[in-house]
């Protein structure tokens, strides 16, 4: 499975961006998708999850209400609506896709070590 994400670039805080991550290749498993983000200096945290069928979704607390992820009805693309964006979400946004573990469960889905595949990051920045 190849992943590859797009819609980074730069925004004022309180702008909106949407990312995209379109997957290719074995795209007929069941894969949960995910998104990361890492920021200069500091380690790839979780940001958001899907569910293969797209009825369940998982947020890192630091950007529900503002962040919201869901993928398209044929399952190869997922997207990251981001509104009400502030400085601190300056990052390299990553996709990610999985199968077969207990997304569900929080420690499960917020571990990269869950994610079999990940595209190549696309930077996000907020300016103050």
């Amino acid at each position: 499975v190849q992943l590859q994400a797009s819609g980074g670039g730069l925004v004022q805080a309180g702008g909106s961006l949407r990312l995209s991550c379109a997957a290719s290749g074995r795209t007929t498993s069941s894969y949960y998708m995910g998104w990361f983000r890492q920021a200069p200096g500091k380690e790839r945290e979780f940001v958001a999850a899907i569910s293969y069928s797209g009825s369940a979704t998982y947020y890192e607390d630091s950007v529900k209400g503002r962040f919201t992820i869901s993928r398209d009805s044929a399952k190869t693309t997922v997207y990251l609506q981001m509104n009400s964006l502030k400085p601190e979400d300056t990052a390299a946004y990553y996709c990610a896709a999985g199968s077969g573990r207990l997304i569900w469960l929080d420690a499960v889905r917020k571990s990269d070590k869950s994610y079999d595949y990940w595209g190549q990051g696309t930077l996000v920045t907020v300016s103050s």
